[in-house]
C-alpha cells in the first residue's frame, strides 16, 4: 500500500481503483473528486483497460461528501454558497465520467456507501456487496436532502423506493438493496473480492467494441421515448454490424469455430 489517496492497479485488461482514505471513511473529498475524475479520463483513453473495478481501502466503501471540508467555507463572504455549487457541479461531473466511461464499471461494496458514497455505488454499471454491507442516503437525518445523490438512485430503483431510502434516510442492508435494484450480487465479505474480479474478467473477454457500443446505446436510449429508442437502437446495431469484430465473431459462430481475438475495432 502507498500514501496515494486513489491507487490503481491493472491486471489483464482489468483496472483496479482503491479509494484510499480511510481515515475519513473515504470522504469523497475535492481531492478525491478530482483524483477520481483524472483516473477515469486516463482510463478512457487506454486500451488496454476493458473493465474496471471500484473498491476500497479500509472496512468501508464511501461515506459521501467530506462535510467538515465544506463546514469550514460557512467563513465565506456568501457563506458558502458558491463553494457548495462548485463543489456538487465537480461531484456531479465525475459521476457522469462513470457513466460515460467505454469501459464498465463495477462497484465493490464493502462496510458501509451513504449519501454520495451510494451515489457512486448507484453511477456504477454492475455493483457487488458483501453481506454486512449498508446503503444509505442519510443526508435527510442531518437537514440536507440527497438531491444529486437522488439522481444516479432514481435510476436505479423503482420510485417508491427511491423516496423511500431518500425521506427515510435509513441504512438497509445489502440483501434490501440488491431486492431493489440497487446491487447486482450479495456475497460474503471473504469472497467480494473474487466476485467482482471474476465479473470484471468476463467483460474484459468480450468484444470491447461491442461493450463500448453497448454500454453508451444503454444510457441513451433510456432517457428517449419508446420508438425513439428503438430507432436509435437499430442504428446502433447497424453501426455495430459494421465492426470487424462483429463480422469475425458472427462468422467464427456461423462456421461453429472458436471465437477469434478481439481487435475492438
Amino acid at each position: 500500500m502507498t500514501d496515494d489517496l486513489l491507487q490503481r492497479h491493472d491486471t489483464g485488461g482489468v483496472c483496479v481503483l482503491t479509494l484510499n482514505a480511510p481515515g475519513s471513511i473515504n470522504a469523497l473529498s475535492e481531492a478525491m473528486l478530482s483524483a477520481l475524475s483524472a483516473a477515469f479520463d486516463a482510463i478512457a483513453a487506454d486500451a488496454d483497460v476493458k473493465a474496471v473495478v471500484l473498491r476500497s481501502g479500509g472496512r468501508h466503501f464511501c461515506a459521501g461528501h467530506n462535510l467538515k471540508e465544506m463546514t469550514a467555507r460557512r467563513s465565506d463572504p456568501d457563506g458558502g454558497y458558491q463553494y457548495f455549487q462548485d463543489l456538487f457541479a465537480l461531484c456531479s461531473a465525475m459521476m457522469l465520467r462513470v457513466v460515460r466511461l467505454p469501459q464498465p464499471v463495477i462497484a465493490e461494496v464493502r462496510g458501509i456507501a451513504t449519501a454520495a458514497g451510494c451515489q457512486l455505488v448507484a453511477s456504477c454499471d454492475l455493483a457487488v456487496a458483501a453481506e454486512d454491507a449498508t446503503f444509505a442516503t442519510s443526508g435527510v437525518n442531518i437537514g440536507l436532502f440527497c438531491s444529486t445523490p437522488m439522481v444516479a438512485l432514481g435510476r436505479n430503483v423503482a420510485a417508491k423506493h427511491a423516496m423511500e431510502m431518500l425521506l427515510l434516510g435509513d441504512f438497509l442492508p445489502a440483501a434490501r438493496v440488491a431486492e431493489m435494484g440497487l446491487v447486482n450480487r450479495v456475497v460474503p465479505l471473504a469472497e467480494l473480492e473474487d466476485t467482482a474480479m471474476e465479473l470484471a474478467r468476463r467483460i474484459a473477454e468480450k468484444s470491447p467494441a461491442a461493450v463500448k457500443i453497448g454500454k453508451r446505446a444503454f444510457y441513451e436510449q433510456r432517457e428517449m421515448p419508446l420508438e425513439d429508442a428503438y430507432a436509435y437502437a437499430g442504428r446502433v446495431m447497424a453501426e455495430n454490424m459494421m465492426a470487424r469484430d462483429a463480422e469475425a465473431g458472427i462468422g467464427a459462430f456461423t462456421r461453429k469455430e472458436p471465437m477469434p481475438d478481439w481487435t475492438g475495432e
